[in-house]
């Protein structure tokens, strides 16, 4: 009787249950700190957010992100609430995309509402509990949000921020503005520099930020480079620490180009170089960039549907390219409308390093389209764009515009090539290049390049 009784009311009523108190997410989290702030954060998978606030919020592309900012300075810090994501959700708006609807109420009777129809007559029970679950749901939302108010010193706000979804490594860029003065002591004192006689007095110094950025792991996919071990691809007695002569000197002796598995053909041209740790490569780029996936038949059937639907899969395989005997160590896309136009990026770790920093090199394109070819097992290939060059400076610009670039330049590379005498990569797209790479010196935080060359 118990059980029929339960059975009925499952079926008659609507149940939202949250856990907002469970906080087994927190074993994932990081921390950073200074003297002004100390940040814990940590992204909710899947079952943590469904979890936690009652209702499956990945299904509707929803990602918490949460967050717990501690005051150790000695003025008001206010979270930036773009800087985690400029497309975050409100709490209400992450809630109401989460509301319990009239169509699935009518929907989750079946084939039962059918058979049994007079039992319909209890329909307005279903629909009253779901409108009380719906307001139970908003009042979770706004209690469990990252509220945004000036956070004194010696106090502590901890919450969520609602993101949109992301698998692999999420970036979280964590900005804290010291709150000035009020408004109306600001209006004031513009007002009395603006009447002030010539020489005006000089402008109050702005608010200053602190700034924490987080590249937190996302289960979900499983990216290429889960399956390299960075530390055994070169022995320590192999590593060769250089200063810049010497690096520009054993660059200028690496390969050139890609190649096949057999390393009998060569294909597109390495195009550039990266100095830096993996950690920090990893964070400079997957704010902006997406990881691949490994080449399983699960991600080819993904591929192959988005390559019918034209859709984008953010994550794709990427086919291999070869150097030093092995395909690329850490492939990077970045995709725009649909899966047939985006760039790769592929880097091998070298046996290089450069004042204990270690040197990547890579290779970068652009996909422009699809075409036939008897080159590839499914007869098909993604078009590169020619102008190979274009692909690598976007990159600099990519990274300088993030913040991410300490200095950038180049060096030489394949050797120049006229467009009216291209070479060819591996499946047959012709290519041109002024044969050079683009080298890039990372930071391990957002800076201001000290040194891009452009030309």
């Amino acid at each position: 009787m118990s059980r029929t009784l339960a059975l009925l009311h499952r079926l008659f009523t609507t149940r939202y249950r949250p856990l907002p108190l469970l906080r087994g997410f927190l074993s994932r989290a990081q921390v950073q700190a200074d003297r002004s702030a100390q940040v814990t954060a940590v992204v909710l998978d899947a079952a943590d957010s469904a979890q936690v606030f009652g209702v499956p919020l990945a299904r509707r592309g929803i990602q918490p992100v949460y967050l717990r900012v501690e005051n150790r300075g000695t003025v008001p810090l206010r979270l930036q609430l773009s800087s985690i994501s400029p497309n975050y959700f409100t709490p209400l708006e992450a809630a109401g995309l989460n509301h319990f609807s009239i169509v699935r109420q009518l929907s989750a009777f079946g084939v039962a509402g059918w058979l049994f129809l007079p039992l319909l007559v209890l329909l307005p029970t279903r629909l009253i509990t779901a409108r009380r679950a719906n307001r139970r749901m908003d009042e979770c939302f706004c209690a469990q949000a990252f509220h945004l108010r000036p956070i004194p010193p010696g106090a502590a706000t901890e919450g969520f921020v609602f993101t949109p979804l992301d698998s692999g490594t999420k970036i979280v860029h964590v900005c804290l503005h010291e709150t000035g003065e009020s408004l109306a002591c600001a209006v004031r004192e513009h007002a009395v520099r603006e009447a002030a006689p010539a020489p005006a007095a000089p402008p109050a110094t702005a608010a200053a930020a602190v700034n924490f950025t987080f590249a937190l792991a996302v289960p979900g996919i499983d990216a290429d480079y889960l399956r390299r071990d960075f530390a055994d691809l070169n022995p320590p007695d192999s590593l060769i620490d250089c200063d810049v002569p010497t690096l520009l000197e054993r660059l200028a002796a690496l390969p050139v180009a890609t190649t096949n598995r057999r390393q009998t053909r060569t294909g597109d041209p390495l195009n550039l170089v990266v100095v830096g740790e993996f950690e920090t490569l990893l964070s400079a780029l997957a704010a902006r960039w997406d990881e691949s996936e490994t080449l399983t038949l699960a991600t080819c059937a993904k591929t192959a549907r988005a390559f019918l639907l034209g859709a984008q899969y953010r994550y794709s395989p990427v086919s291999p390219l070869y150097l030093f005997g092995r395909s690329q160590d850490v492939a990077l896309q970045r995709s725009r409308r649909s899966i047939n136009e985006r760039l790769h990026l592929r880097l091998w770790l070298t046996p290089l390093r450069l004042h204990g920093r270690g040197v990547w090199v890579g290779q970068i394109s652009r996909d422009i389209g699809v075409r036939l070819t008897s080159r590839a097992w499914n007869l098909t290939t993604h078009r590169i764009d020619p102008d190979v060059d274009e692909s690598r400076d976007y990159l600099i610009e990519d990274l300088t515009q993030a913040e991410r670039v300490v200095a950038a330049g180049y060096v030489d590379g394949a050797g120049a090539c006229a467009a009216a005498a291209p070479r060819h990569n591996l499946t047959g797209d012709p290519y041109f290049t002024d044969g050079k790479r683009a080298a890039i010196l990372l930071s391990t935080a957002r800076t201001t390049p000290r040194f891009v060359a452009w030309g």
